[in-house]
C-alpha cells in the first residue's frame, strides 16, 4: 500500500462520504479514490459493514400511537347537523317574542360556552403532542449519539474483535465482543443465545489471575451492541450458565463459552 493510500485512509473523508457530510469537492475525491484502488473499496466496505451493525442494534420500530392520535381526533371531530328551518305563525305578543329570543340567547350562549371548552381540551391535546413529539425527538438525538459513539469505537484501528462461541452445552450461542485496551472501552453484541428455562440465565465474566469479574446478565431479549464493563488485564471473557439474576462468584464450571484475551496484553 502506498504513501498516498495510507495517508487517505487516516484521513476521516470516507468516514465524512458514508454519513454524508463531505463537500463536493470531498466527495469528488473519495469517490475518485474508490474507483482507483481496492484497498479504499476494502476499507469503505468495512465502514458500510460497520455501520449497518450498529444500526441494526438500535433499530426501533415508528411509534405507532402518533398515526393513531390523529384518527382518533378526526373521529371525535364535532359535527354540526343542519336541520331545515321551520316556519312559524306570526307573534302577536311582544312577551312571547321576547321570551322566546331569550330562550335562544341563552341556548347560543350555552352552545358557545361548550364549544368553548371543547377547544381548550383540543388546545390542550395539541400541547400534550408538541410535548411527545419533543421528547420523542430528544430520546432520537441521545440515541442517535450513541450510535454514532458506537460507531467510532467499531471503526477506532485499536478496537480488537473477538467472536465468542458456546461449546457442546449450548451449540448455538454466538457472541461479539469488542475491546479496546487503549481507550479503555468494551462492547458486546449479542447475536444468537440459547433458550434457557426461566430460572436460569447467561452471565458473562472477565478472567482475571485469581478471580472472576462479572460484566453483566445476557439477554435473548437484548439483542443489541451495548457497552460492558471494561476490565484492565483481564485473561479472557467467559459465559456461564447461571441461576436467574447471576451470581457473584463465577465458576469455569459452568462456562458454556470462553476466549483468551492474552494475547493482547
Amino acid at each position: 500500500m502506498n504513501d498516498k493510500i495510507t495517508t487517505f485512509l487516516n484521513s476521516d473523508l470516507l468516514e465524512k462520504y458514508l454519513l454524508g457530510e463531505t463537500t463536493s469537492a470531498e466527495t469528488e475525491k473519495v469517490e475518485a479514490y474508490l474507483s482507483q484502488y481496492p484497498e479504499v473499496q476494502n476499507a469503505y466496505n468495512t465502514l458500510q459493514t460497520n455501520l449497518e451493525i450498529v444500526s441494526k442494534s438500535h433499530a426501533v420500530e415508528a411509534p405507532k400511537h402518533i398515526l393513531n392520535n390523529v384518527l382518533n381526533e378526526l373521529d371525535d371531530a364535532p359535527v354540526v347537523n343542519l336541520k331545515p328551518s321551520k316556519k312559524y305563525k306570526k307573534w302577536y305578543h311582544l312577551s312571547i317574542a321576547a321570551s322566546f329570543a331569550a330562550l335562544i340567547f341563552a341556548g347560543s350562549s350555552f352552545v358557545f360556552y361548550t364549544q368553548n371548552l371543547s377547544l381548550k381540551t383540543e388546545n390542550q391535546k395539541i400541547v400534550d403532542e408538541i410535548y411527545d413529539l419533543r421528547n420523542d425527538i430528544s430520546l432520537n438525538n441521545n440515541k442517535l449519539n450513541d450510535i454514532m459513539q458506537q460507531f467510532k469505537q467499531l471503526n477506532n484501528p485499536e478496537t480488537e474483535k473477538y467472536i465468542i462461541k458456546g461449546n457442546s452445552r449450548a451449540k448455538n450461542l454466538k457472541t461479539v465482543a469488542y475491546i479496546n485496551p487503549k481507550e479503555k472501552t468494551s462492547m458486546i453484541d449479542v447475536v444468537s443465545l440459547p433458550q434457557l428455562p426461566e430460572e436460569q440465565c447467561y452471565q458473562i465474566w472477565a478472567e482475571m489471575q485469581d478471580k472472576m469479574v462479572s460484566l453483566g446478565i445476557l439477554s435473548e431479549t437484548d439483542r443489541e451492541l451495548k457497552q460492558i464493563p471494561y476490565t484492565e488485564d483481564a485473561l479472557g471473557l467467559s459465559i456461564t450458565i447461571e441461576n436467574k439474576g447471576g451470581t457473584q462468584t463465577g465458576s469455569k464450571e459452568n462456562a458454556v463459552a470462553e476466549i483468551s484475551l492474552q494475547k493482547h496484553n
